[in-house]
């Protein structure tokens, strides 16, 4: 299976910061967001991943692209260790990118990757999600993919207050955290929405979604919405979700940001003791 990760947006909400940097390459800790993002699909067995990238994203490419003036510096200063990170970072995966040239939406940046997917099913995370978990999202959603075969997307229950950030699933319920979808509304209303759940940046999808995405509308904001399509792929072929296992982190978000940090901090072996200790003598 192929993986597609977009990583085209703006990253507005973090301005002033993303301003000459993506988003998606915001550290936590020491490790750019995305290559948390790029080896969850790695752990998952996913070995051919393209990237949507756009205008100002050079970074993320320099960023699992060879360094040789820096390898030289680290070979010459007996920086071992780091120089095997560094050539590691560069041989991760076979990483393909493609610009998405205009702005156009979550949908039309899946749809850009048509030809290197060809006609098989793949997964999309998102560039700017960090989910941590023992078993990495993507492999779980691999795993209920091969027993219903049809689209899976990852969901997780959202506090009423924060609905209306999200895609939404009218669920009917399978098994254990496991769904068949009804229907999917993009950002409703917390007395419109027809769950809980909200779809959160992780998806294993057939094909088919390409024709779908080609011939939607725009939707809010005038760009093509993933969900938009996916509701309409859910009147062609049967979709499921699952409420994966784990802890989601959206990069975008400020307050999600330092969660991340602060948490991933706290599981570093280098520092993460250390970090605990400041923490419990912090004044606050």
């Amino acid at each position: 299976m192929k993986a597609v990760i977009p990583a085209a947006g703006l990253g507005t909400r973090f301005l002033p910061a993303t301003k000459a940097q993506p988003k998606e390459m915001l550290p936590i800790v020491d490790k750019p967001a995305i290559q948390f993002v790029v080896e969850e699909a790695i752990n998952s067995g996913i070995d051919d991943i393209i990237i949507i990238t756009g205008r100002g994203k050079r970074a993320i490419e320099d960023h699992f692209d060879r360094s040789f003036e820096l390898e030289y510096f680290l070979r010459e200063r007996g920086k071992l260790d780091l120089l095997k990170q560094v050539v590691d970072i560069s041989e991760l995966a076979d990483i393909h990118y493609l610009r998405q040239k205009e702005m156009k939406g979550l949908g039309h940046a899946v749809y850009c990757a048509r030809d290197h997917i060809g006609n098989e099913p793949f997964a999309v995370l998102l560039g700017d999600s960090i989910v941590n978990a023992h078993v990495p999202c993507t492999r779980q959603m691999m795993n209920y993919h091969h027993r219903f075969k049809g689209s899976i997307i990852a969901v997780e229950e959202v506090a009423p207050d924060k609905i209306s950030n999200y895609g939404v699933i009218d669920p009917e319920p399978l098994d254990a955290g496991v769904f068949r979808i009804k229907d999917l509304v993009e950002k409703p209303r917390p007395e419109d929405a027809p769950s809980n759940l909200g779809i959160i940046g992780r998806y294993i999808l057939t094909p088919a979604i390409f024709d779908i995405i080609k011939n939607t509308t725009p939707g809010k904001g005038g760009e093509v919405q993933l969900t938009d399509a996916l509701r309409a792929l859910r009147q062609e072929e049967e979709m499921y979700a699952c409420k994966f296992q784990g802890k989601l982190y959206d990069i975008g978000n400020k307050l999600d940001y330092l969660k991340a940090s602060v948490e991933m901090g706290l599981e570093n072996k280098e520092i993460g003791s250390k970090f605990r200790e400041y923490l419990k003598d912090l004044e606050l």
